[in-house]
């Protein structure tokens, strides 16, 4: 999948939040369309997340799904969806474009997280409208320190009865930039986390935009390494190494960021900054690698979950 950032620029300021931690004359720049279908054809990955900043800031963001669509990639366009009522007719449904609405927890929770009020009500008003408009709409959670597992439960249940199609759940990265790094998950406090919103969540009928078993990751039950270059990411500056997560630099062409990086140099025990991640960008597509070598496995973890 490829992590597409057309720009860093956003109309919130989240406390956990290090995208948007540039100057102006950084947070003014963009990429151009051409930029990003030439990122896209030259990536070749078959799914496209394009996250920020906020994309709908972007003037051309229309156009550049248009563009993309057209060459049959599979894009979910992340948005905290303040903007969705107001440029929601530059848009057509496709089975290959998904909204994937920022929310990271109820009301209170969401909108202390990202420092401004009302935006949990315009991200609800946001999934109505475009569910009803014919969208495909997925959400997208981080869960920070001081979540409970009820509390989380409560907020799938919420999305759930929404009638999203799927829910991306994450624990918070420890951005070194982030206003708010007082509020990071530790490893085992993140499988302590997880572990009790699956307890919770035995036949509530979740759907989850994961494999089996990287829920089964959060929860402390697989051991993964990261796979940085399973989620390549392309944004102002180039192609960023190692990952959508870490800045160690940037490579000119997709080629040079895979050939040319050492990618042994990180991950848990490699790389300080990745001791507590367990973000999906980078054991995601372990997980799915492990899923395809061991599918009996798989398909176990997965009767499992629905069964319970």
């Amino acid at each position: 999948m490829l992590m597409l950032e057309p720009l860093f620029r956003c109309n919130l300021n989240c406390k956990g939040c290090g995208k948007i931690a540039y100057p102006g004359e950084i947070l003014n720049r963009q990429l151009s369309v051409k930029e990003c279908v030439a990122a896209v054809e030259e990536c070749g990955a078959p799914v496209v997340s394009i996250p920020g900043g906020e994309p709908l800031l972007h003037p051309d963001i229309a156009l550049i799904i248009r563009e993309l669509t057209a060459r049959k990639k599979f894009v979910y366009l992340c948005t905290n969806a303040l903007l969705v009522e107001k440029r929601i007719k530059e848009f057509e449904p496709s089975p290959y474009l998904t909204f994937n609405i920022h929310i990271d927890g109820l009301k209170e929770r969401h909108d202390a997280l990202v420092c401004a009020k009302g935006v949990f009500d315009k991200a609800v008003v946001a999934i109505r409208l475009l569910i009803s408009g014919g969208f495909r709409v997925t959400t997208n959670t981080t869960f920070f320190d001081g979540e409970t597992p009820e509390n989380a439960a409560r907020l799938l249940d919420f999305l759930t009865s929404l009638g999203v199609e799927g829910m991306t759940v994450s624990p918070a990265f420890s951005y070194e930039k982030a206003p708010d790094r007082q509020h990071f998950l530790k490893r085992n406090g993140i499988h302590a986390l997880f572990q009790g919103i699956f307890d919770i969540g035995k036949g509530r009928g979740w759907q989850f935009n994961h494999s089996s078993l990287y829920l089964d990751f959060l929860a402390g039950n697989q051991d993964y390494e990261c796979m940085p270059w399973g989620s390549p990411t392309r944004n102002i500056f180039g192609w960023q190494r190692p990952c959508y997560l870490l800045d160690n630099g940037f490579a000119g062409t997709y080629k040079e960021l895979m050939e040319n990086t050492d990618w042994k140099k990180y991950g848990v025990g490699k790389d300080s900054r990745c001791a507590d991640c367990m973000v999906h960008c980078g054991f995601e597509p372990t997980a799915v690698m492990d899923s395809i070598k061991n599918p009996f496995k798989a398909l176990l973890v997965s009767l499992k979950r629905v069964n319970t």
